[in-house]
């Protein structure tokens, strides 16, 4: 696993839940990237602060009439569309 810094697995875990919105194949798709609990610890930072929202059981979503999707930056594009 890389390691990356706390902003770009916020960032990582926006751009994965635009992608595919389902909690466990999010889930899924970062383990490879990331540990499990820094994947829960980073979804339940961005439900607490109101960047994402829960919208049913499973179904995760960035809060985007609350803030905008930050910018991707380069090194994180090709993790995103690789997902």
């Amino acid at each position: 696993m890389a390691e990356f810094s706390s902003a770009e697995k916020i960032i990582l875990i926006q751009y994965g839940i635009k992608k595919y919105e389902n909690e466990e194949t999010v889930f899924e798709k970062l383990k490879n990237i990331m540990s499990e609990k820094d994947i829960q610890r980073n979804i339940d930072t961005l439900i607490a602060t109101q960047i994402v929202r829960r919208i049913g059981p499973e179904i995760l979503q960035n809060n985007e009439s609350h803030t905008e999707l930050p910018d991707l930056p380069e090194n994180l594009k090709s993790i995103i569309e690789n997902l």
